[in-house]
This record gives C-alpha cells, sequence and structure tokens, in this order.
C-alpha cells in the first residue's frame, strides 16, 4: 500500500528524534557500566537506523512512532544506571515494599505491547492476512517470537562474556526472570491491542484515504 504524507507527523517525527538524541547524549554520559550500556541501547539505535532508512518510502502513524519513542527511551535509562539499579524502579520498589527493582520488567512489558502495534500496522498495510481475529493472534505470535529472540541474545552474551553481561541479564536472582519476562511481552501484546486498536485503525484509515 502507498504511503502518504499524511502517514506520520513530519514535525512531531522531528521533535521525537532530537529530544531521542539528547536524551541518548545524557545516557551515555557516566553510565554505570559501559558494557552494559552498549547492550542496552545497542537494540535502540538499530532501531532508529531502521527507522530512518524506512522514512521516506514507508512513514509509520504517529501512534507507532510515539510508542517506538518511549520504548527506546525506557532502553536507554536503563543502560545508563543498568535495569537494577534505575532509581524510578526502585523508588516503586520501596513504595510498594517489594525488594527487587522491576523496571526491567517495564521494559519487557514495552517489549509487548510497542512491537505489537508496530507488527500490526506492517501486517495491515501489507494485507498479509485478513481477518481481525487472526490479525490479533499474530501479533501476539510476532511478539512472543522477539522476546524469545532477546531472551536468547541474553543467554549467548553471558556465555560469551560471563560476569560481565551479570547487569544485561538482569535477573537480579529471580528463577523465573526469563518466562516473566517472554509472560509480560504477551501481556503487553494483548494489552495494546485490546486498548489501541481503535485509535490505531483510526489513522490507518487516514493513511489510505
Amino acid at each position: 500500500m502507498a504511503t502518504t504524507g499524511r502517514a506520520g507527523n513530519g514535525r512531531l517525527v522531528l521533535l521525537y528524534f532530537v529530544s531521542f538524541l539528547a536524551l541518548f547524549t545524557w545516557s551515555a554520559v557516566n553510565p554505570h557500566d559501559r558494557f552494559t550500556w552498549v547492550l542496552e541501547v545497542a537494540p535502540a539505535i538499530m532501531g532508529l537506523l531502521a527507522l530512518a532508512l524506512t522514512y521516506r518510502r514507508f512513514r509509520l502513524t504517529t501512534l507507532v512512532y510515539t510508542l517506538i519513542w518511549l520504548h527506546m527511551a525506557i532502553l536507554v535509562v536503563g543502560g545508563h544506571y543498568t535495569y537494577a539499579e534505575v532509581p524510578a524502579g526502585r523508588w516503586v520498589s520501596d513504595l510498594l515494599g517489594m525488594e527487587r527493582n522491576n523496571y526491567d520488567k517495564l521494559g519487557h512489558f514495552a517489549q509487548g505491547f510497542v512491537p505489537a502495534v508496530l507488527s500490526r500496522e506492517i501486517l495491515a498495510r501489507l494485507r498479509v492476512i485478513n481477518g481481525r481475529g487472526w490479525l490479533f493472534f499474530l501479533v501476539c505470535c510476532v511478539c512472543l517470537a522477539f522476546s524469545a529472540v532477546y531472551e536468547l541474545i541474553e543467554w549467548a552474551a553471558a556465555v560469551m562474556t560471563g560476569e560481565a553481561a551479570e547487569a544485561f541479564l538482569g535477573t537480579q536472582g529471580y528463577a523465573w526472570d526469563t518466562q516473566s519476562d517472554m509472560g509480560l511481552a504477551l501481556i503487553g501484546a494483548v494489552l495494546a491491542q485490546a486498548f489501541l486498536n481503535r485509535l490505531h485503525d483510526r489513522q490507518l484509515a487516514r493513511i489510505s484515504s
């Protein structure tokens, strides 16, 4: 499906780009652990490059660009402090009486929530599948696959670098960390579609009109 200038607000996208660069620069200055920072921000940089390369021929909706910005912000903040040391996560844990800093769980929830809307847009606009029920199911499958690949990358990093990747893994002693990460990604994918489908459909309709 051909894209038009109505796909994505150009000025808003520019604002997101500039603000992300500012946040990225802050994140890069004296991070808690440089190796962990590189691992954590790498997905955000790869995502930014992919968006830049496809912007002219396949502009996304404003909703998707907004969600991607939020996800990248979560990544670079987590990279700066390491997920186990993010102050906001520690504050919430203290407030709720939890021992574990669960900022990383926010990241894994976003790992399902944001790719759900992105993959839904790509599948819908390229007309890969017909039927809203099948689209909902396939989007959930895509998000689970994405989450599984990320967990495999974490595992590979741990095997290759040993203790150097401990902060990147962020298990904090939780035996079911991997399973809960994937479960949160699935919950994020389901909730994103449950609450954002109507808004997303309206923006998609403006693109195709």
